[in-house]
């Protein structure tokens, strides 16, 4: 009895922590900036999620270069195997790479328990 206790809290634990796919649908998330410890500086984008495509555009808030409406990130939304996290990935092997998200060359990490998507 002890054992399917421990079985259940720790399956709760893990689906707590990581958020699901969010439905199809058009959202506005935060940019969270690796190199500002994860701070938006007031930016935000827009995150169109079709499926398992995913399409990040700049909504023309914040201090992002470029301009409004350019695509900042788009790509197969996938878990990466090694942290469990949310990226967007290009190909099959981004669920293996080495580095993800933020200021690494491996592909963008997406938050969709706090709506953020991180960039350098």
């Amino acid at each position: 009895m002890k054992t399917i206790f421990l079985f259940l809290l720790l399956f709760f634990a893990v689906s707590i922590t990581h958020a699901q796919k969010p439905k199809d649908g058009t959202y506005t998330y935060g940019i969270a900036f690796q190199e500002w410890q994860g701070k938006s500086l007031g930016a935000t984008c827009t995150v169109i999620i079709k499926g398992d495509s995913i399409k990040i555009i700049h909504n023309g808030t914040g201090n992002l270069s470029g301009k409004k409406g350019d695509i900042i990130e788009e790509g197969i939304l996938m878990k990466h195997i090694n942290t469990g996290k949310w990226i967007i990935a290009h190909s099959n092997n981004d669920k293996n790479a080495k580095e993800i998200g933020g200021c690494s060359s491996g592909p963008s990490v997406i938050d969709f328990k706090l709506k953020k998507f991180w960039l350098c």
